[in-house]
């Protein structure tokens, strides 16, 4: 009896904890989707002494918060790049790991050339990398993202011509396309829906995404609420314009890949004959690397050759 009891109290006690976590988890889960719709979401109005009050969504302060506050508030140029690029880190790790490379480069450079001036260019190219890592994720971001808006724009048509009113049209659009279109739109949405007036919304959504058709879009959008106007038809005309202006700029592409083809040959050629010179003749090469007027012409040739490449990509870069 004893043992049939102890079996009895242990199966219930497992039965109730099941059925307790069944009925608790489904609601834990939907905090904190909903946690994490609020803290994409931010709210601004003005303060009593007139000045922008923000109501901003909780964000990582990192491993040094008052690094992250001195350097890279919420405000800074710093922090609307990580949100640009949409990397999950903050100010202050990102200014920890520029600390952290520059010492980590100066100390190789000092395990292998005797020049003070390379040291300080190792200092400042590991300073800079993470910066550097995050314009190249916005780039790539926002190269996605203009991909993409076409296609919401004209999801944004069909849905206003089929009866929906704009802000549904905009939660429909989050809700069907997928990053970086999506999160951006539903950001927006998620901000008019919590009490943002629609043309601040806007304005914040052609800051976060700083691209001249989301600029044309939000500007079409304002002037179609306040003069009126077929809403539908104006997404549509911009859609075609946004797909040809993405035409010509494959063409030009085109008609520049023998300049930008030229530019890398020409930042690979050193680098690769002193690899091979490296093979061929060892004796001649270690007087490069040994003595000090050696350093210098490295040195020398690696600020020649990056001043080169950008000069290049300056030449054939073609704004469309």
């Amino acid at each position: 009896m004893l043992a049939a009891l102890i079996v009895f109290v242990v199966v219930a006690a497992i039965v109730g904890a099941v059925l307790h976590s069944a009925m608790k988890v489904p609601g834990a889960l939907a905090e904190r989707r909903m946690e994490r719709r609020l803290q994409e979401v931010s709210f601004r109005e003005s303060g009593p002494s007139g000045q922008p009050m923000s109501f901003l969504r909780q964000k990582s302060d990192g491993p040094l918060p008052a690094l992250g506050r001195v350097f890279g508030g919420d405000d800074s140029g710093l922090a609307r790049l990580i949100e640009q690029s949409g990397v999950n880190t903050s100010p202050s790790t990102i200014l920890l790991v520029s600390i952290g490379l520059s010492v980590v480069f100066v100390l190789v450079s000092m395990m292998f050339v005797r020049l003070p001036v390379a040291w300080i260019i190792a200092g400042v190219m590991g300073c800079v990398s993470p910066t550097l890592w995050l314009k190249y994720k916005r780039n790539v971001r926002m190269k996605k993202f203009e991909e993409q808006f076409p296609e919401a724009l004209d999801l944004l048509s069909r849905a206003i011509r089929a009866g929906h009113a704009f802000q549904t049209a905009m939660g429909m659009v989050a809700d069907e396309l997928p990053a970086p279109v999506g999160i951006e739109f539903r950001k927006s949405f998620d901000q008019q829906n919590f009490g943002l007036p629609l043309k601040d919304a806007l304005d914040e959504f052609s800051v976060r995404m700083p691209s001249l058709d989301v600029r044309f879009f939000v500007t079409a959008v304002l002037i179609q609420r306040e003069t009126g106007g077929n809403l539908s038809e104006i997404l549509d005309n911009l859609a075609h314009v946004v797909r040809e202006r993405f035409k010509i700029l494959r063409q030009v592409r085109v008609h520049t890949a023998h300049g930008r083809f030229t530019g890398y040959v020409l930042l690979a050629l050193p680098a690769a004959l002193g690899i091979a010179l490296n093979f061929i003749n060892p004796d001649h090469m270690r007087l490069l690397f040994e003595e000090r007027m050696g350093h210098m012409m490295i040195a020398t040739a690696i600020v020649m050759q990056i001043v080169g490449y950008i000069w290049i990509r300056k030449v054939i870069k073609i704004e469309v």
